[in-house]
């Protein structure tokens, strides 16, 4: 059977990328750019800079700053106003996964119409959409590369996860000297959740080689520079580092797709507002810890790259040292379990069957090695709420 790859068409990589803003907009035949942003990097000047840039570059652009973390339905209405009014021709995602994927629903539903919830997998999206530039500045979700967003149904809290060919970024910006800035918590969420990526990219039912490569990769390059980058935001060799292995680990899961992480972890954001990056970091030493059974010989791959066991150490061995491993990375990065976070116990516990029949629906947790029933699920909300 032949693997099915998609990714974007061009990328501009390294320091200073985003002064490459202009060109990369005039090789696309693109005049009226909306550039989708948030207050925070208005605030900083960083979305004047581009602003700027595209400006000198002789082109036209908007700006809408209204995305708000994990954005919603509701969150889109003024983006996509602004998109109509400005009669764009394209998008441009700068900043972390929320402006991006914010951008991928604007391109979409600007383009096609209709009300998101419409989009939600299991239904793959490859219609008619504007063209997506991404410039990412947090090293972590990968979505300059992911044929995926992620949005909020307003009404109901879901977390909707919307796939198809028309969300992938025609051409990304991944310049590392964005993300100097990054505080440590946000450099901790942000990588673990390239990690959860990798790995699960990895174990999927979905893997294929062309992933496996890209997964392992990414792998050992967070492995070796995580800890740094959270200690010493300044050392542009982590940084850069770890810019690179988010992109490989999106194009990973991109084209083999996520697991049971992700799909217990987005009913979390939604229900209680957890950042995705912090959600999946508060699952991935339980959730491995549930799945190896099902996948040994992957996961020991997984531990042997992050450097969590020798190449020697038998399967069984290395896969018990990455479970291990992945406990201690999140107590050393200070990741909080949801009790520690300030979530109520009660409100956690009456929402569990809900989280869980949204987490099977989303249909991440069937490329598990491990498939979960809906039980099995709710007793690892009840285990992670508490357990470190």
């Amino acid at each position: 059977m032949s693997a099915h790859l998609s990714l974007p068409r061009f990328a501009r990589i390294g320091a200073g990328a985003v002064d490459e803003i202009g060109s990369v907009v005039d090789q696309l035949g693109l005049q009226r750019p909306v550039l989708v942003t948030d207050s925070y990097l208005v605030g900083t000047g960083a979305a004047d800079r581009v602003m700027a840039l595209l400006r000198s570059a002789g082109k036209d652009p908007a700006l809408f700053d209204g995305t708000v973390p994990d954005p919603t339905t509701d969150s889109l209405a003024d983006g996509l106003r602004i998109v109509a009014e400005h009669r764009a021709d394209s998008v441009i995602g700068f900043g972390g996964g929320s402006p991006m994927d914010t951008a991928k629903a604007l391109a979409v539903l600007s383009a096609n119409g209709g009300e998101m919830r419409s989009y939600k997998a299991p239904h793959v999206y490859t219609g008619k959409a504007l063209p997506i530039i991404a410039i990412p500045t947090t090293a972590g979700s990968g979505s300059e590369a992911t044929q995926f967003t992620v949005i909020s149904d307003s009404a109901s809290d879901e977390k909707m996860l919307c796939p198809g060919l028309s969300f992938l970024p025609i051409a990304a910006i991944v310049d590392f000297e964005l993300t100097m800035s990054m505080p440590p918590r946000l450099t901790a969420d942000t990588g673990i959740d390239a990690l959860t990526h990798a790995i699960e990219a990895y174990v999927s039912k979905k893997a294929q080689p062309f992933t496996d490569g890209l997964a392992l990769a990414a792998i050992r390059t967070i492995g070796k520079h995580i800890g740094t980058a959270y200690a010493d935001g300044e050392d542009r060799t982590a940084r850069e580092a770890m810019m690179v292995a988010s992109m490989q680990a999106g194009m990973a899961f991109s084209n083999s797709s996520v697991a049971l992480v992700h799909g217990m972890s987005r009913p979390i954001g939604a229900h209680f507002h957890v950042a995705h990056g912090l959600s999946n970091a508060m699952l991935l030493p339980a959730i491995t810890a549930f799945s190896v059974q099902g996948a040994e010989s992957r996961y020991a791959d997984c531990a042997r790259a992050f450097g969590a066991a020798s190449e020697s150490a038998g399967d069984s061995v290395a896969a018990q040292f990455l479970v291990e491993t992945l406990s201690t990375l999140c107590h050393d990065l200070k990741v909080p379990t949801p009790l520690e976070y300030g979530i109520d116990r009660d409100a956690w516990d009456g929402l569990i069957p809900l989280m869980a029949e949204q987490a099977l629906a989303s249909g991440s947790p069937g490329n598990n090695p491990v498939a979960p029933t809906a039980e099995q699920i709710e007793t690892l909300y009840s285990e992670v709420f508490s357990q470190r």
